[in-house]
């Protein structure tokens, strides 16, 4: 039984990743989609042979579940009246624009019992839940550190405004935090030093003693790319790398397991609650940085 599913975004992230992925999915009915601008809204639908909705009341009338390519703080207001109405609901990361919103948005999820799914698109890897299953088990961490270090936020760049303005952490470093937190336990405290919108750095705290150190740049030479975490215990290291972490595989497996959920399969551990974790960390570390600490 294929879940319906209807798209809330026309831009690069929805015509590139979320649409060719609901329009190719085996386990879903790709039922349309709704923007804000209309004509970037018809031409996505035109191409993939969908429906284009005039408002997201209509959407939501016609679809189970909503996938979110919008601003986060747009998502969090939409993806919260999505959820009062009964709708599943698939998040991108950071899924709001502030620790208030995500509270509201987890709650409404929360209150309506819908499935909610985040899209951390490294988790849905093989080789990445490899890594985490295999290596960190044998190596029984102790610590660890990771990096993101890329060019996308360079001007001239293909990325949203947002992105840029918020700066890597909150565009970016979500993903690196969360890899961070499933290799070495869960993230109770972080302190950040650096320049929010050049180098930054990381020191985390994770429960039960173990700790470990972030770097992160979306400002470097455009040509360099490094994604990647290292572990390190008493069963020796292992490292990660996360350059080729995502794709066409990897999308479809996102979907193919939140339309599972839809079903009936359980809930996913990457949730709305889970957005809200990482929201509250991301925001403790930006602090910091705003304030100079």
């Amino acid at each position: 039984m294929t879940v319906t599913i209807g798209l809330v975004g026309a831009g690069r992230r929805a015509a590139h990743v979320h649409a060719p992925t609901l329009a190719g999915s085996p386990d879903v009915r790709f039922t349309g989609i709704w923007a804000p601008t209309p004509g970037p809204v018809r031409e996505l639908a035109d191409r993939h042979h969908v429906r284009s909705f005039e408002g997201f009341p209509d959407l939501l009338d016609h679809c189970e579940a909503v996938a979110f390519a919008v601003p986060p703080p747009v998502q969090a207001e939409l993806a919260a009246v999505a959820a009062q109405r009964g709708k599943s609901v698939f998040l991108e990361r950071p899924m709001a624009g502030d620790v208030a919103g995500a509270e509201e948005l987890a709650e409404a999820v929360r209150r309506s019992k819908v499935v909610s799914q985040l899209g951390l698109v490294w988790r849905y890897s093989t080789d990445v839940r490899r890594f985490l299953s295999v290596e960190v088990g044998r190596i029984k961490p102790d610590g660890g550190a990771g990096r993101l270090i890329s060019g996308s936020h360079r001007p001239g760049g293909s990325v949203s405004a947002w992105r840029t303005e918020r700066g890597v952490l909150r565009d970016q470093g979500v993903d690196l935090l969360d890899l961070l937190e499933a290799g070495l336990g869960r993230i109770v405290g972080v302190r950040a030093h650096g320049d929010r919108r050049g180098w930054l750095g990381l020191m985390v705290d994770h429960q039960v003693g173990r700790f470990s150190e972030a770097s992160m740049s979306a400002t470097a030479t455009p040509e360099i790319f490094r994604a990647d975490i290292e572990i390190f215990g008493p069963g020796g290291a292992a490292a990660l790398d996360c350059t080729r972490a995502s794709g066409p595989r990897v999308y479809q497996t996102m979907y193919r397991e939140f339309a599972d959920a839809i079903r009936g399969g359980g809930a996913p551990a990457l949730d709305a609650g889970h957005g809200l974790h990482l929201q509250r960390v991301i925001e403790s570390a930006d602090t910091d940085l705003l304030l100079g600490t």
